[in-house]
């Protein structure tokens, strides 16, 4: 039997797959948010988790996304962070709003590791700044990631 999917309804199930993806990266963000500025971690990320989706209901797809972004990002800081502040000139991690750095690893987490285009973390990453910071760390944002990507397309996979 023939599908009988429209194009329309295979560009629904892509928009509908986007949108899970963004809604994993604010989760994600909103997490890590937590985690920087009340402390956050272990068990009690477990717990911080498991209320943010009592809080806000998702589907399965949505919530392994943000777990794994999450998960992964806190694991990789070691490897995040160097990239973060060679690109970063004349800034310190220290002193960078905290919505921006929290961006900032997500985005090279997921440049480092995620099977999402350069190009669409980038925009993620910038539309996620304007939504929780503003406009000025959108632009500081993209300066940022874009030096973490070319260092990473010159195979620098650190300072």
């Amino acid at each position: 039997m023939a599908s009988t999917r429209t194009g329309a309804d295979r560009l629904s199930a892509v928009g509908s797959r986007q949108d899970e993806r963004h809604g994993g990266r604010v989760a994600a963000l909103q997490l890590l948010y937590q985690r920087e500025v009340g402390g956050v971690v272990g068990a009690d990320l477990d717990a911080a988790l498991e209320r943010y989706w009592e809080e806000h209901p998702a589907p399965a797809s949505r919530r392994e996304f943000a777990a794994s972004l999450l998960r992964g990002t806190i694991a990789d800081l070691e490897r995040v962070d160097p990239l973060i502040q060679a690109a970063a000139e004349n800034w310190r991690l220290s002193r960078m709003a905290v919505v921006d750095r929290v961006v900032l690893r997500l985005g090279v987490y997921e440049l480092l590791v995620g099977d999402a285009p350069p190009a669409v973390v980038i925009d993620e990453a910038i539309e996620l700044a304007k939504a929780f910071s503003g406009e000025q760390s959108a632009s500081f944002v993209n300066g940022v990631l874009d030096g973490v990507k070319c260092a990473l397309d010159k195979g620098s996979d650190g300072p």
